[in-house]
């Protein structure tokens, strides 16, 4: 059985890969982010790619290395994490009776052969909210559940109450497109599970 590695500390992250039976230990890396790239499907590519070789380290043959990163984008604008509460109800306020895209990057890497072999793609998923009054966008906001999320939400949580609707992968609303994470291994030949 192979070692796989998570390099990342989310525990939506830990608790998507949970769900799929996938054990694994985490590593997050300590690098710093460097973003070169303005597109975000490049943009998050990017940061896969960093974050996971951030948590590479002497490693026996076969292990996995499994890094992400996860944005939101409207119109031209990336939106990460909120700076501050205020931050969170103005990006709240744009996105809500509007549809956004959420791209999360993921990188597979693996040791085979002594050599690190490196694996990157990205998912894309269309998610719409119904219009939210102010009110309801600052309760959600002082509950402090955004303040770690990109795009000010987290899709599991209480802000999923106004969803619309979604096109694509949820999963990967959440930080970890799981299904294309399972179909990309399985292309190079590593089972993830079992």
């Amino acid at each position: 059985m192979k070692k796989i590695i998570l390099a990342s500390a989310s525990p939506r992250r830990k608790e998507l890969l949970e769900r799929a039976e996938v054990e694994y230990e985490v590593r997050p890396g300590n690098g710093e982010e460097i973003i070169s790239a303005s597109v975000p499907e490049d943009v998050v590519k990017e940061l896969s790619v960093q974050k996971a070789r951030a948590a590479v380290f002497p490693a026996e043959e076969g292990t996995v290395i499994l890094g992400a990163d996860t944005i939101v984008s409207f119109g031209d604008r990336i939106l990460g994490k909120p700076s501050d509460e205020e931050d969170a109800v103005r990006t709240l306020l744009m996105l809500q009776g509007n549809t956004h895209q959420v791209y999360t990057g993921v990188t597979i890497l693996e040791y085979r052969n002594g050599i690190w072999h490196e694996h990157t793609f990205a998912e894309l998923t269309d998610v719409t909210f119904y219009p939210v009054e102010e009110t309801e966008i600052r309760e959600y906001v002082r509950s402090g559940e955004p303040m770690d999320k990109a795009g000010s939400y987290g899709i599991q949580g209480r802000f999923g109450v106004y969803l619309k609707g979604i096109r694509g992968d949820y999963t990967n609303v959440v930080g970890l497109p799981v299904g294309r994470l399972f179909y990309e291994a399985k292309k190079l030949g590593i089972i993830l599970r079992g």
